[in-house]
């Protein structure tokens, strides 16, 4: 092999050829990029040309990171798979939003038809116990007055004098 184009770390090789830094990492593993060597400076240093020869083209787009943020992705499909995703999550809790909402309104329906019906119970019985106070007043004894004096009978005597 030629020494004539430079090598490249396995970085530089992945940015170059627009593939992951494990891309590059598993083909040379796999011994598919002869005259790699390990430099104790740089890390592993692959030929040019043994990258030409398994197949890549030097200069290509490079993927997004592995660990990069979905949004800073770059891709439309995935970036779209998301869009749709979020569009599927944000109508899934407006459907549960309005059923909870529904639910409560139905419980505060309940409730109010409640409170009518515990009032009225309220009101009869608190007739009834004004109806038992008048019967219980009407059985009990009239309170004791001192009699009348009749007629011709000494009035200048007092009634509870003997």
């Amino acid at each position: 092999m030629s020494t004539s184009r430079p090598m490249l770390n396995q970085r530089e090789a992945a940015a170059a050829c627009g593939v992951s830094r494990s891309t590059i990492r598993r083909r040379r593993e796999a011994g598919l990029l002869p005259g790699s060597v390990e430099d104790p400076e740089r890390g592993w240093l692959i030929p040019v040309e043994a990258l030409l020869a398994a197949g890549f083209t030097l200069n290509a787009p490079a993927p997004p990171d592995a660990v990069s943020s979905p949004a800073a992705s770059g891709s439309g499909v995935q970036a779209a798979g998301t869009v749709a995703e979020l569009r599927a999550e944000l109508e899934r809790l407006r459907h549960q939003h309005a059923l909870e909402l529904a639910e409560a309104r139905h419980g505060q329906a309940l409730a109010e038809s409640e409170a009518v019906h515990l009032r009225a119970q309220l009101d009869a019985r608190a007739e009834h116990i004004g109806d038992l106070q008048r019967a219980l007043q009407a059985l009990m004894p009239a309170p004791v007055r001192p009699a009348i004096p009749q007629p011709g009978a000494d009035l200048g005597r007092s009634p509870y004098s003997r």
